[in-house]
């Protein structure tokens, strides 16, 4: 048997970092959690997602570069799924 040991990023650094991607796409995590559409659990995946992902120096160079609210979820994103699902949901 192997277990796999996954280093975690620091916990407020990676909730930002979803926070401001999730705003980049034009999404607000606060109001898909007000509607119904996310819940703490949710919410709480995503930044612990967020964590494991070993590309925080190009999310914060996607960051950067991104107009706010007109971005795709950069290319490495381990959330872009869920915070593509959440835009769409808005806008329809």
């Amino acid at each position: 048997m192997s277990a796999e040991i996954r280093f975690l990023g620091d916990p407020a650094r990676h909730f930002w970092l979803t926070r401001s991607v999730a705003r980049a796409m034009g999404v607000s995590l606060y109001d898909a959690m007000a509607a119904g559409e996310l819940s703490a659990p949710d919410y709480a995946r995503l930044v612990t997602t967020c964590r494991t992902c070993p590309n925080v120096g190009a999310c914060e160079s996607w960051l950067a570069k991104c107009r706010p609210a007109h971005c795709d979820a950069p290319q490495h994103c381990l959330n872009a799924e869920v915070l593509e699902r959440l835009r769409h949901r808005k806008s329809a």
